[in-house]
């Protein structure tokens, strides 16, 4: 065996030996982020799963932990949710199919590229200070459910823009050639070939944005939703409270019994949260099945 040999088998064998590491620490930092995960959930789920019944979920809340209930904070997240997605989706999506498709190459898209991605890493606390200057008090929409959806969907804009444009750029130029060749126009190539074949990947982006909308407490703390609710919003413009601002609250009380409710309502906001994802996870099946038909 040459000396040439022997030199490619040490370096094919240190390449070897280098892959196998990496995978086994891959697998290794994968393993104890599940198992960490798996005993915060059986934890939650020894606590507060005696909690979890309909009463729980139909009472208001209460000052005497047995008593207490979810139910203003349930509906104050239905409330906000629906107008964040109401608000972020249109225009993220809108602007996404811009910057891809209509938006000339220039020094300019690059300066909105750079600034889009830069504002999907800016903390949460800022965009609750942005609110709260510019919804609550410029706008003045007071402390309200149109105020918390519009924060929140200024927090996911971002996030939706770059997987929708993510999206977009994984749909074949052969469709796009295709469409042109037949005479389309950019618009009906947009709307009828390049959006239908893209959607199942946007909505990916959208469940994204819409699971870290729904967790947030920071930007509401800012932005003066109520940490005690006995109501449910009935308009945009009222008070509100949501799952995550209830639980914060229940965890800072001193008794054991309001530990007790929090678990119970991380366990309905783990329901909510699983629902909304598996609703959209089906529509976006039922969009990739369509697109390969």
């Amino acid at each position: 065996m040459t000396a040439a040999q022997m030199g490619f088998r040490r370096r094919l064998f240190l390449r070897k030996t280098t892959a196998a590491g990496f995978a086994l620490l891959c697998v290794l930092a994968t393993s104890i982020g599940i198992a960490t995960l798996a005993v915060l959930l059986v934890d939650v789920t020894r606590e507060g799963i005696g909690r979890v019944s309909w009463d729980f979920i139909n009472s208001f809340p209460s000052r005497k932990p047995e008593q207490a209930g979810i139910k203003a904070a349930l509906w104050g997240t239905i409330w906000m949710m629906g107008l964040t997605a109401s608000f972020a989706i249109p225009i993220g999506v809108g602007a996404a199919v811009y910057l891809e498709e209509y938006a000339p190459r220039n020094w300019l898209t690059r300066v909105i590229q750079t600034n889009i991605a830069n504002l999907a890493g800016v903390p949460s606390i800022v965009y609750g200070i942005l609110g709260l200057a510019l919804f609550v008090r410029a706008m003045s929409l007071e402390r309200s459910v149109l105020a918390g959806s519009l924060t929140m969907a200024l927090l996911v804009l971002p996030i939706v823009i770059i997987a929708s444009q993510e999206a977009l750029r994984a749909v074949p130029s052969s469709i796009l050639e295709a469409a042109y060749a037949v005479g389309a126009s950019r618009c009906q190539v947009v709307s009828r070939q390049v959006l239908p074949a893209a959607f199942p990947g946007i909505l990916t982006g959208i469940i994204l944005a819409l699971s870290r909308a729904i967790g947030e407490t920071a930007p509401l703390i800012m932005i003066g939703a109520l940490l005690f609710v006995p109501f449910t919003p009935s308009g945009p413009l009222d008070r509100f409270t949501v799952l995550p601002m209830q639980i914060f609250n229940w965890t800072s009380r001193p008794q054991p019994e309001f530990r007790e409710n929090a678990a119970a309502g991380i366990i309905v906001l783990l329901i909510v949260l699983l629902t909304m994802n598996a609703t959209a996870i089906i529509l976006r099946n039922r969009f990739q099945a369509r697109a390969r038909q």
